[in-house]
């Protein structure tokens, strides 16, 4: 149960901030600063497939025959780390971002 739901939270990690910022590139209402309010959603995401894959995996080796859903875990986890790379590097950005209109003061 953990490997899927570390699945399914590993996908919207991934997609949660390229989502944001096609919707901040197609319409007039959101800025593309607005979208890095996805960047804390994104990195909770990640960070709970993480943990759930984690998790999974311990219960494999605990377990005395096959667990299923590790092959799921598995995935959610490379999901979850790319969820939370993206997070990560969109978190600099807005750093950069205001550090720049900081100085630029």
């Amino acid at each position: 149960m953990s490997g899927w739901l570390s699945l399914l939270l590993g996908l919207p990690a991934l997609a949660v901030l390229p989502a944001a910022v096609a919707v901040s590139d197609r319409t007039d209402r959101y800025s593309l600063l607005e979208a890095g309010f996805a960047v804390a959603p994104a990195a909770v995401l990640a960070l709970a497939a993480i943990g759930l894959a984690g998790r999974a995996r311990r219960r494999q080796r605990a377990a005395v025959g096959r667990v299923r859903g590790l092959r799921a875990a598995q995935i959610g986890r490379l999901l979850g780390w790319l969820g939370f790379y993206l997070a990560a590097t969109g978190a600099l950005a807005l750093g950069v971002y205001w550090l720049e209109t900081y100085l630029a003061e």
